[in-house]
């Protein structure tokens, strides 16, 4: 160092340099001596080239002994070279010093960020002779920099993006800050809150709670959430969250952050939710959850334990078949002006409820029997009036079950069910009418639930038998052919109807096993008594509407036939005609049944919507004339002429016909002279087990 120090006195001796300019280079060298110095002679071209470098710069720009003299371009790569005798240049001819930051590749692959300051040294002409570069390496500050900026900067965006507002306060509670949601929170910019202390804000109420933890937060405890009401920019008193936090820097609390979270919102919410759990979402009436609380809560009043009360129960009768016609939107809409209809009425205290589906509920509280039966009328009459929807017309007709309280029940759910069981019968007696609940309802109601567990379990307890009943032939007497009918013989209720328990199985799907049981069972039979009797019998089974559409139908009986090795024709199916109402889908399955060889009859003919189309498309063998026009055959000249033409007519068209429901025998004498071939009725036999049947063929022979 020492030798540089006398090399650069000579130097500038020759120079002829002042003391006092020497003094100054000096002093700038040894002044920064820790930092990189480097001294450059600058030419009257502006040309530099080495004088001195201290230790520091030495290694860093790597210099060899032999630097003094050289250029940038001889020490330096070109680019450094290029950016560097720009930089020195500049402060040569403006004469001032410049600071310049460059980013430097090392050796072993690390890079350097330093800061240079420029001085340039003039003679006592003005001339620049000299330009001196202070150089520091800022690599690490730089970095601690950046990351000071870039933590500040992610803070600031958790604070300012933060749907909770956020405000800095000073120690006195004066707002100095906050991020644009305490702006929208409050309603008020920081400007209009200068001066001003966010206590100032708080309703007054809520002032004293405020003050305790606001003081509580100065002394360094952060608060629990304090919910209180502030005073919007617009007047409105607004429900916050608001949490207090002290702000500590070298362990000293120099101010507060409160955050401040807007409640409005989450109210509004909860109202909506709560009205969302009370009101049907399609047409905005209360729903069965808010029936049961508020008529829960009217019977709870005085007034209502000393009044009646009416709860009517409807439901939209052949509703199912709008919205399988015209899909589910139409139906919506329908709904909608169901409910408007329902809410139209002058009556001092009613409610509407939607109970689902298509089934709404109406209270009408203080009320007795008379204006419920009124006002059930009323509905009635309103639904008179057509419903529209996009240009189409569309008629409803209700049915209304009704319970009054505390007649037919002492709470919610039981009145429901009176007049759920008063609709009930409604519906089953025809629909489009309203009925009251009569005690007697219950058990009825009941046993319907019941029979129908019972009966998804006959079949597996053995209680399910066949009876048949003979087919003679009129001119003889004999039996040529029988009916299989259906019995139940429940272990639980005894004998049941099958007026009453074969249209269960219809609602229910339980025909389709209980039918597949019945084909295999007729067939058993066939095979039985061709055995024990020597003789073939055909027997006829009855095929319901939803057993007909069972795609498996024909390979049930096909398989039957094959399982007890019997020729076809011994088994008949007996269809109805609303079987029949369907062309597209019977024929097909006839034809595939006749293709079997079985033989085809159809029921009741001439009760339901006979077509002569009917007897003219379909493979029928058989007509049955139903039991109806045979009873009054001898005192009502229609009936006898309806049977007469059904006979001729049948006849004609190559078929047989079986007349049901002879019981005397002057009916079979008609039928006789009607030129008709075969009958039964309890003129003849009943339904009898095959056990019975059996004897009777022995005992014939």
């Amino acid at each position: 160092m020492e030798h540089f120090k006398n090399m650069l006195a000579r130097e500038l001796d020759k120079d002829k340099v002042s003391e006092k300019l020497e003094k100054i280079i000096f002093e700038l060298i040894f002044y920064y001596i820790n930092d990189m110095v480097f001294i450059m002679k600058v030419d009257e071209q502006f040309g530099f080239t080495y004088l001195f470098a201290n230790e520091p710069a030495s290694r860093h720009a790597n210099l060899s002994n032999d630097y003094v003299g050289k250029t940038f371009e001889e020490i330096m790569p070109a680019q450094v070279a290029k950016t560097l005798q720009m930089n020195y240049e500049k402060v040569a001819v403006h004469k001032q010093t410049m600071i310049f930051t460059d980013e430097v590749n090392l050796a072993d692959g690390s890079k350097l960020t330093g800061e240079s300051i420029l001085t340039p040294v003039m003679d006592e002409e003005g001339i620049v002779r000299y330009v001196v570069s202070v150089t520091r390496d800022i690599t690490v500050s730089l970095m601690e920099k950046n990351q000071l900026i870039e933590s500040e900067q992610r803070a600031r965006s958790i604070v300012d993006h933060n749907l909770d507002g956020v405000i800095t306060l000073d120690m006195s509670g004066r707002v100095v800050d906050m991020n644009p949601a305490g702006k929208t929170i409050t309603g008020y910019s920081l400007e209009q809150f200068t001066s001003c202390s966010i206590a100032d804000y708080i309703y007054e109420e809520d002032d004293c709670h405020f003050q305790q933890v606001f003081s509580k937060t100065k002394n360094g405890i952060a608060s629990e959430t304090l919910d209180c009401r502030f005073i919007h920019k617009n007047g409105e008193i607004v429900q916050v969250h608001l949490k207090l936090l002290p702000i500590v820097i070298n362990q000293q609390v120099s101010g507060i952050y409160a955050i401040i979270r807007d409640l409005s919102q989450l109210t509004k919410n909860a109202e909506m939710i709560a009205k969302m759990s009370y009101h049907d979402q399609l047409t905005g009436l209360p729903n069965r959850r808010a029936l049961l609380k508020g008529l829960d809560e009217h019977l709870e009043t005085e007034k209502a334990k000393t009044s009646e009360t009416a709860l009517l129960y409807i439901d939209l009768d052949r509703f199912k078949y709008i919205n399988d016609s015209f899909g589910h939107l139409v139906g919506d809409e329908i709904l909608k002006k169901v409910a408007e209809r329902l809410c139209q009425f002058e009556y001092r205290d009613y409610s509407v409820y939607r109970q689902g589906g298509d089934e709404f509920i109406i209270l009408l509280t203080f009320t007795n029997r008379e204006d419920a039966n009124r006002f059930a009328q009323k509905i009635l009459d309103s639904f008179k009036q057509s419903f529209y929807f996009d240009s189409s017309e569309y008629y409803i007709t209700p049915s209304i079950g009704i319970s009054l309280y505390p007649y037919d029940g002492q709470n919610v759910e039981s009145l429901i069910k009176a007049a759920d069981e008063a609709l009930f019968r409604v519906k089953e007696k025809g629909k489009a009418h309203f009925q009251f609940y009569q005690g007697n309802m219950v058990k009825v109601h009941r046993n319907v639930v019941e029979l129908e567990t019972h009966l998804r379990k006959a079949l597996e307890n053995d209680e399910l038998s066949l009876y048949y009943q003979p087919q003679v032939e009129l001119a003889s007497n004999e039996i040529i052919s029988f009916e299989g009918l259906l019995r139940w013989h429940s272990k639980e209720f005894g004998f049941i109807s099958p007026a009453e328990f074969i249209p269960l199985a219809e609602e229910t799907g339980l025909i389709l096993p209980i039918g597949q049981w019945v084909i295999d069972t007729a067939c058993s039979q066939i095979k039985q008594w061709s055995e024990r009797l020597n003789r073939q019998f055909r027997i006829a089974v009855n095929i319901s509407p939803r057993q007909f559409q069972d795609h498996n139908l024909v390979d049930t009986i096909r398989l039957a036939i094959v399982k007890y090795d019997i020729s076809p024709e011994l088994l008949e199916v007996e269809i109805t005609e609303g079987t029949m109402q369907d062309t597209d889908a019977a024929i097909p399955i006839l034809n595939k049944l006749k293709k079997l060889g079985i033989m085809v009859s159809v029921d009741d003919f001439g009760t339901g919507y006979s077509s002569l189309s009917y007897l003219k498309q379909f493979p029928i063998d058989v007509l049955k004339i139903d039991q109806s026009f045979v009873r009054d055959v001898l005192t009502n000249d229609k009936d006898a002429a309806i049977t007469t033409t059904i006979i001729h007519l049948a006849k004609s068209l190559g078929m047989d016909v079986i007349a049901e429901g002879v019981e005397r025998k002057e009916q079979a004498q008609f039928l006789i002279e009607a030129d008709c071939a075969y009958a039964q009725g309890y003129y003849y036999y009943r339904p009898l087990p095959a056990e019975e049947i059996e004897n009777i063929m022995m005992l014939k022979e």
